[in-house]
């Protein structure tokens, strides 16, 4: 009897499906995985943002947790928005009671595609203090790179892309992955740092406005094909390829009044 590919998905919920859990657990499922969850908030969003923001408590999450994981196998484990510090130290506990260790993708969630803050300045720290040491990989865009590392504006160049990457390995990522969809230009180009080397993942940007959940997508990708046993640099280079994909067919397709979703599911279409 064949074993499911487990991975656990820890962030806030999105009712109108375009990130958050929801993506997560869309985008595992579309690349063979079984997507598990543990929801760290309820979420009022649509397509024009996010409009209120319900925390749960560590008890509540503490209690997802371990329900699922006295139960079955994680393989591999993806974090999103956690939104306070309480949160951050009461998910780095219940990562550390896995026996398995399995890889930890953590998406630095900062704030929403359309500015809402959901994690405070204050947690910063706590976020490299607990989470840093324990991820495989953390995927910070462009503007939340600036924020963790303390410049003053986004980095603009290759090589300062590459210095602020090794300034957030130094604080405590194993590897990181510099996303650079905020960039000018007609190419996002991706930086990953990644045992002491750097690679770069060119793609043409798709002319789109549906690009919610972009991030949530990427960084669960990553961590299903890193379920499966992918080393990270093909994890990370496949999970490109499919979020691109992603992008390209969500193009085609109209939901809400804003920015809407990517479609996860091209490829049953």
């Amino acid at each position: 009897m064949n074993n499911y590919l487990t991975v656990l998905t820890i962030a806030g919920s999105d009712g109108s499906g375009g990130a958050g859990v929801q993506a997560d657990i869309k985008t595992v499922g579309a690349l063979g995985g079984y997507a598990l969850s543990v929801i760290t908030a309820v979420t009022a969003q649509n397509t024009t943002g996010v409009k209120a923001v319900y925390p749960l408590g560590e008890q509540c999450i503490s209690e997802q947790f371990r329900a699922i994981a006295d139960d079955i196998r994680i393989d591999a484990v993806k974090i999103g928005m956690l939104g306070s510090g309480a949160i951050i130290k009461c998910v780095a506990g219940l990562l550390r009671e896995l026996k398995n260790n399995p890889p930890v993708i953590l998406d630095t969630v900062l704030r929403s595609s359309g500015g809402t803050t959901l994690l405070p300045l204050e947690a910063l720290a706590v976020l490299k203090e607990e989470l840093f040491p324990l991820a495989a990989l953390i995927t910070p865009n462009l503007p939340e790179t600036a924020i963790l590392t303390g410049m003053k504006q986004q980095p603009a160049t290759d090589e300062a892309i590459e210095a602020a990457a090794s300034m957030l390995h130094e604080a405590g990522a194993a590897s990181v992955l510099v996303k650079g969809g905020h960039a000018e230009g007609e190419e996002c180009r991706d930086c990953l740092l990644c045992n002491d080397k750097f690679v770069w993942f060119s793609s043409k940007k798709i002319e789109t406005l549906n690009t919610h959940g972009t991030g949530c997508t990427l960084s669960s990708a990553i961590a299903a094909f890193m379920a499966k046993g992918e080393e990270m640099e093909s994890a990370v280079e496949k999970a490109k390829k499919y979020t691109v994909e992603a992008l390209k067919a969500g193009a085609c397709c109209q939901l809400g009044k804003g920015s809407g979703p990517l479609d996860h599911n091209f490829r049953l279409r």
